[in-house]
């Protein structure tokens, strides 16, 4: 089960991260890493959609400045039974979307400029639609955390030679070396985790937004679409900020001599492959989302 395997992955990074504090610094350690990882929680979750938001230069519209794509959300919300979440548009030739937020009641969606431009209506409900799913699952509070621990634990292993390179820390079998080893291996460790994290609930969100739009193949066309695009036309912000990279639709980064297993995506051939196989079995039961306001 999908949330079974988030909530141990999300039990591993929170661990790792412990874990990590008493090797440096003894049970000190562990609780300064502990009360740490808290207060940046803390933060994150009542200002990372902001943050994010700005970061990437979002413009929030309403019905009178973009009344098809906002139309499109409307429905969308209401299918899903969610609150109307707030809508951005980014000015990004890169095709792509994510969403944001602490809770259904203060979420945001956002989409490219690059995506308006190279989708049709159906596909850009879909994608929308993939987006409410992230909403729904509450998936945006989630990888908050996982991505504030994981951007905490890469702090806490720079610090590692201040922390835990003197002889006097005898919590480290390994002594200096193993201070090394934190250094290098933790942050890896982490990234992993929220990598496996991510891979989760996209599929998971694939599958519920094909229930809310109600046809799995306009979602499969548009990440088709999409990834196609998004490996032409770099996205700058998101390689400057590849922390961010797991909340978009598909990966905003070019990493081509990388391994899959380094992606923050799954493999698109097997998200597609999924939803042609709900649209297969299930015949498209629910009546789709239309005509376009």
């Amino acid at each position: 089960m999908s949330y079974a395997r988030t909530a141990i992955l999300l039990a591993a990074m929170t661990s790792l991260f412990i874990g990590v504090g008493f090797m440096l610094g003894g049970e000190s350690g562990m609780v300064i890493a502990l009360v740490f990882a808290l207060g940046m929680n803390a933060f994150a979750y009542w200002n990372s959609d902001k943050m994010v938001l700005r970061m990437y230069g979002a413009t929030e519209v309403d019905k009178r400045a973009a009344p098809g794509f906002y139309g499109i959300v409307e429905q969308l919300a209401k299918r899903a039974e969610l609150p109307m979440p707030r809508v951005y548009i980014i000015e990004n030739p890169q095709p792509n979307a994510f969403a944001t937020g602490r809770n259904p009641e203060n979420a945001a969606v956002a989409a490219t400029t690059g995506l308006m431009e190279i989708l049709s209506q159906e596909e850009i409900a879909g994608v929308m639609a993939h987006e409410l799913a992230h909403v729904k699952n509450r998936d945006t509070l989630i990888m908050t955390i996982t991505a504030t621990i994981a951007g905490a634990l890469s702090m806490l292993a720079n610090f590692a030679l201040f922390f835990g390179g003197s002889s006097e820390n005898r919590n480290n079998p390994l002594g200096f070396i193993g201070v090394i080893l934190i250094m290098f291996l933790a942050p890896m460790a982490a990234g992993l985790v929220q990598m496996a994290i991510s891979r989760t609930r996209e599929y998971e969100a694939d599958r519920i937004g094909a229930e809310i739009c109600g046809q799995p193949l306009w979602l499969a066309g548009a990440l088709e679409k999409l990834e196609r695009g998004a490996q032409r036309v770099d996205n700058h912000v998101a390689e400057d900020n590849p922390a961010t990279a797991h909340m978009f639709i598909v990966n905003p980064l070019h990493m081509k001599s990388m391994d899959n297993l380094f992606s923050t995506h799954p493999n698109m051939a097997n998200r597609v492959e999924r939803l042609r196989a709900i649209a297969g079995q299930t015949g498209s039961p629910t009546q789709p989302v239309g005509p376009w306001g």
